[in-house]
């Protein structure tokens, strides 16, 4: 993978294809924020083909296209859904399609006139993927709510922070895109899979609280045999642990320790200069803030790039803390080009790999309706009258 995975191209005389293994896959994405386009990317990613809906005059947050990376390698068509043939020309897009994707709160896409048993109707064989914060069914259904609601009710905004300190903020990855935008992903993948063998489709209630607590699966496990304590900032992986935590240089950046097991711990000491036998035992619990509090004075007498070359070829598992800026220059994310460069525009590279059908970026986001008329052409219906009454941008 590399640069080769930003190109158009055909099968090698090795077996390797330019062509994700979802290509040939049609689906048709109703635009949103957040979640569900990140779900379309992921999907685009892997070679399907699919084709934005928005409507005229986008949505509440737009981004210029060449930045606008999670609309990657969309085709977009603008429609009016509030006009009897905007809407048809949707249902006429799931016609075709093997799936569909739309983000709203339950029941709205109902009265759009484009839900799953209106959709499906069209279409036995498609898969109907719904995102939500708290899913099409249950008391909490229709209530409002943002990635940080759906986590602290998931059990794992909680866990999140310091000893002594309010739970911490992090970024929107545990709801939105993890738990959220990556669960519908790869449910979709599932039910096109179930598709091609039992010829019918099916509907997707893919609920970021639920994608969230998933994911706290470990957690949750540990929490019941009673070695994870409910008390934030006292366990061994979220920061209670000297070994496995941040340390703040003499230059304000910041170093990542995760040095767990015995050897790893031996190296990281070793790194310090400190003598293991003048410290109390790594898993001694109760001398943990005592060992915390040395590591953070020595961790202040040197930058962060000091630190970073001591650690280098020492297998202790000890890291810099980079800057968004910083990680297209590492030499690590450069050889593997996990970010990449289209257009003088850092955004991070599909993922993961595969050994045979790679993963591609065809092209930069699309304005909006870039690809009306040429998507209505391949249906068949006439984009100047479909214009003159509204129903199309």
């Amino acid at each position: 993978m590399g640069v080769a995975a930003v190109k158009l191209a055909l099968c090698s005389d090795s077996g390797r294809s330019n062509m994700g293994p979802l290509k040939g896959t049609r689906i048709i994405e109703i635009a949103g924020i957040g979640p569900g386009p990140f779900a379309g990317m992921l999907l685009a990613d892997m070679g399907a083909e699919v084709i934005r809906v928005e409507r005229p005059g986008g949505g509440s947050f737009p981004l210029p296209p060449e930045v606008d990376y999670m609309n990657r390698s969309k085709r977009c068509i603008g429609v009016n859904l509030k006009t009897a043939q905007g809407v048809e020309v949707v249902l006429k897009l799931a016609e075709g399609a093997a799936a569909f994707i739309e983000g709203f709160r339950p029941g709205v896409a109902e009265k759009l006139g484009i839900g799953p048993e209106v959709v499906c109707a069209r279409n036995r064989q498609l898969v109907y993927g719904r995102m939500t914060g708290w899913g099409q069914e249950g008391p909490w259904a229709q209530r409002v709510g943002h990635d940080i609601n759906y986590i602290a009710t998931a059990g794992v905004l909680h866990a999140i922070g310091e000893k002594g300190n309010k739970p911490q903020v992090p970024l929107s990855l545990v709801g939105d895109f993890g738990g959220g935008g990556l669960m519908l992903a790869y449910g979709m993948a599932c039910a096109l899979f179930e598709a091609k063998c039992s010829g019918e489709g099916q509907v997707i209630d893919a609920a970021m609280v639920d994608g969230a607590a998933a994911l706290m699966a470990c957690t949750y496990s540990t929490h019941q045999l009673g070695f994870w304590n409910a008390e934030r900032g006292t366990n061994v992986l979220d920061s209670g642990a000297p070994f496995y935590d941040t340390y703040e240089c003499s230059d304000g950046e910041y170093m990542a320790v995760g040095a767990v097991e015995p050897q790893f711990y031996a190296q990281l000491l070793e790194g310090m200069e400190l003598n293991a036998e003048d410290l109390p035992e790594q898993m001694d619990m109760e001398q943990w803030p005592q060992t915390k509090q040395l590591f953070t004075e020595v961790f202040k007498r040197k930058t962060r790039d000091e630190w970073a070359t001591i650690f280098e070829d020492r297998a202790a598992c000890v890291t810099p803390i980079l800057q968004m800026a910083e990680v297209y220059d590492h030499p690590h994310i450069r050889a593997r080009e996990t970010l990449i460069k289209m257009d003088g525009n850092v955004q991070p590279a599909p993922a993961p790999r595969f050994s045979r059908t790679e993963p591609e970026i065809t092209h930069q986001a699309a304005e909006i309706g870039e690809h009306t008329d040429e998507i209505l052409a391949e249906l068949g219906l006439d984009a100047v009258a479909l214009r003159e009454s509204g129903a199309v941008c």
